[in-house]
């Protein structure tokens, strides 16, 4: 459609003809302002709405869940199908019924992630130490709230709490739970927020429980004489050091080490695991030690396999003969998760504020919110009693006469002057004659009127109670108190969690068993390596070889030793030779800047074995200098793998020998001109890149070649070439040429 004059002009088109002023302008817009905008709402949603828990220990998730079970009436009934509750959630949490189910099976008494489980369940729930045991469908499993949440809505609709609007205003829902004992300490709770996080152990119930009631008596009380340590509902072994775990009841910060429990069958020659850390499961477990057995470092083990069934956790680990299972749980705790560490972060929203708290701090915080609890319930029963009082005062009233109030009501002819003809007769006020107005013909008698006033001199006592609690702190405490008392006497369980003491733990160093044998090592040109026992080498045939490429070195030692292959760039790569696979002659060999991981385009050029880095190393450089330098020099108390400035980068290396004693060298030039001379007269140098001395001068142009340790024969006249360092060295003979004694 064309555009009219006056659109033209504009340069648009209303949008009655589909058009959209301004579309497809690139407008510039503030990173920061729109990451405020846009990124910090949903920032505070996660932090304050699903992933800290409050002062009661709960998530709004686990809230709306628990609260919904309360109001259909699963506290102490049959149990319902899982699918129902995740329904009637809804109303209150619309995230989905998966999310919701979730949440539930976590809280449930069968997925034993809990010491004290929230819901009663029925069904297959999953375990929460095991990866792939997938918990069944909600329609399948069954579930009720479980005796011990009595504790937590106990008193909850006498105003204990505040309620608020859930998300379509169509209900109410409270914003905390009023707990009698500290939640936020008993059940662990772990949540990922947004640039924050909580991850909260859980302590045993008596022992919380007891320390809440002892700093309520004493607020400077040592935590440590009633909460001993963590408590986790698998058991295992925490390994206890007072340094780590006082700075984690001080800041609520810090992590401690738990292992397995394990038990050995000496009659099946196995070790059975049946706890292990909270951290961990089943399956992780056991495929490390399944890598750790393929990479041969733990030949103890014949078999490993995992025995969960309906009696609990097992993982069965079947050894070899002769095998110490006590030292081979120690190498386990080292090398695998059977003993983990857990991170604590006391990460809880007081008030709306997330803050990071120690246990003291924790617990007070708690006692706080219970005070407040205890108070509101407490007004709530003052100001029910009072009503009631007057209700029964106005009773009082009308028994002195009771025949004038049935008068009084049979006279009135209009319904609506009863209750002002009786506030006229005996002189009470509207509420009052209100509920006298009420009262059925039939309790229009002398004894029922009695009984009922019978109870005001009682009333007026519990409100003169219920005002003195009110009105004293101390009252409220001992309320508390007693409440935290009987908790821990119905509810509390003996710790699962066995205490070790730091100082008393065997601190097992792991040291790799490598098998020794002899090897015939080979090392070419191009960089590549072959690991061959002498039994292979004898019924091998020729070595193969890349096209173009020859051995360099061909050594014998021993499946143990460390090799050194230093690099064209002054760099040193250190490896074992049991890193190698045994091979044959008839293979390639390993490449050995791809096995060490070298730098791009970074070559190997000289392999040196050894143990005990005893002698030295001859580096001879083209510019003629050579430098000596100790081999203890390489050797590290850390396994590192790689060493820069192994030697001088200021003239390319020519060759390097690794000689275990001085012995006599022979140096050759590009001219032709030999050098024989004893390394003796080379002093060691203190660092590794050092240039070295000048050992052969060289005329413009020329270079060193190589060098090579001197053997008997290899030269008919010697002394010839035996010169004063440093020296031009001395052309072979005709004789000496034609005979080709030697090559370098």
């Amino acid at each position: 459609m064309p555009k009219s004059k006056k659109e033209r002009k504009s340069g648009g088109t209303s949008k009655a003809h589909g058009y959209i002023a301004g579309a497809g302008e690139i407008v510039e817009q503030d990173v920061g302002e729109t990451l405020r905008k846009n990124y910090m709402p949903y920032a505070m949603s996660v932090i304050l709405s699903r992933a800290i828990p409050e002062i009661d220990g709960f998530k709004p998730s686990h809230r709306k869940l628990l609260y919904t079970m309360y109001k259909m009436g699963l506290l102490g009934s049959a149990r319902t199908k899982s699918a129902n509750i995740v329904g009637q959630t809804m109303k209150l949490n619309p995230h989905g019924n998966s999310a919701i189910y979730d949440t539930m099976v976590r809280l449930s008494r069968g997925y034993e992630a809990l010491l004290h489980p929230f819901v009663d369940s029925k069904g297959n729930f999953g375990k929460f130490y095991s990866r792939d045991m997938a918990w069944a469908a909600s329609r399948y499993t069954e579930a009720k709230l479980d005796e011990i949440c009595k504790e937590l809505f106990k008193d909850i609709d006498k105003d204990t709490v505040d309620f608020a609007d859930n998300y379509d205003n169509t209900t109410k829902e409270p914003t905390l739970l009023p707990a009698t004992f500290p939640t936020v300490l008993v059940n662990a709770n772990t949540g990922i927020a947004v640039g924050m996080a909580s991850n909260i152990c859980p302590f045993n119930l008596s022992e919380v429980c007891n320390t809440a009631i002892a700093l309520m008596r004493d607020p400077d009380a040592d935590l440590f004489e009633t909460l001993q340590a963590p408590d986790f509902p698998g058991g295992g072994q925490l390994i206890f050091d007072r340094e780590v775990m006082e700075k984690i009841y001080q800041t609520g910060r810090g992590s401690f080490r738990v292992r397995s429990r394990y038990a050995y069958d000496k009659a099946a020659g196995c070790i059975d695991v049946t706890q292990i850390p909270p951290s961990t499961t089943v399956e992780v477990i056991v495929e490390k030690v399944v890598d750790l057995v393929k990479q041969n470092r733990l030949k103890e083990i014949s078999d490993i396999r995992d025995e969960t069934d309906l009696d609990g956790l097992k993982i069965t680990i079947d050894l070899k003969r002769g095998v110490d299972p006590d030292k081979l749980m120690q190498k386990l705790f080292k090398l695998t998760t059977l003993e983990d560490s857990f991170g604590c972060n006391f990460n809880v929203l007081v008030g709306g504020v997330p803050r990071v708290l120690g246990v003291r701090e924790l617990l007070e915080e708690w006692t706080a919110f219970r005070v407040e609890c205890v108070r509101r319930r407490t007004h709530y029963d003052l100001r029910k009693k009072k009503e009631k009082l007057h209700l029964l005062l106005g009773l009082q009233a009308i028994l002195l006469d009771i025949d004038k109030a049935v008068r009084i009501v049979r006279e009135t002819e209009e319904e609506s002057e009863v209750v002002p003809n009786l506030m006229i007769g005996f002189g009470i006020d509207e509420v009052q004659a209100e509920y006298v107005a009420e009262i059925k013909l039939r309790h229009l008698n002398r004894e029922y009127i009695l009984k009922r006033t019978e109870e005001t001199d009682s009333l007026k006592k519990e409100i003169g109670e219920l005002e003195g609690i009110l009105g004293s702190k101390s009252k409220v405490k001992s309320i508390i108190i007693r409440e935290l008392e009987e908790v821990a006497k119905k509810y509390g369980k003996p710790r699962r969690t066995m205490i070790l003491y730091a100082d008393e733990v065997e601190e097992a160093e792991v040291v790799e068993e490598t098998p020794d044998y002899p090897v015939n090592l080979f090392f070419t040109r191009e960089g590549y390596f072959k690991k061959i026992t002498p039994q292979s080498l004898r019924m091998s045939g020729e070595q193969k070889l890349k096209e173009g490429d020859e051995i360099a070195q061909q050594l014998e030692d021993t499946n143990s030793t460390d090799l050194l292959f230093f690099s064209d760039r002054c760099q040193v790569y250190k490896l074992k030779a049991s890193d190698f696979d045994d091979t044959k002659a008839s293979v390639l060999g390993e490449y050995i800047p791809a096995k060490a991981q070298m730098d791009e385009g970074e070559r190997a050029v000289y392999l040196a074995p050894t143990k005990d880095y005893a002698g030295f190393l001859l580096f001879f450089f083209e510019n003629g200098k050579a430098a000596k330098v100790e081999m203890s020099a390489y050797q590290t108390k850390t396994n590192r793998k790689k060493l820069i400035s192994a030697y001088s980068d200021k003239s390319p290396l020519a060759t390097a020998l690794y000689l275990r004693e001085d012995c006599e060298v022979l140096l050759t030039a590009s001219s032709g001109r030999m050098l024989l001379f004893h390394t003796g007269l080379i002093q060691p140098k203190a660092t590794k890149n050092t240039q070295g001395v000048q050992a052969m001068n060289l005329k413009k142009g020329q270079r060193v070649m190589g060098a090579v340790v001197y053997e008997e024969g290899m030269l008919q006249n010697p002394s010839r070439y035996k010169k004063k360092l440093p020296a031009l060295g001395a052309l072979p003979t005709e004789e000496e040429t034609a005979g080709e004694q030697m090559t370098i």
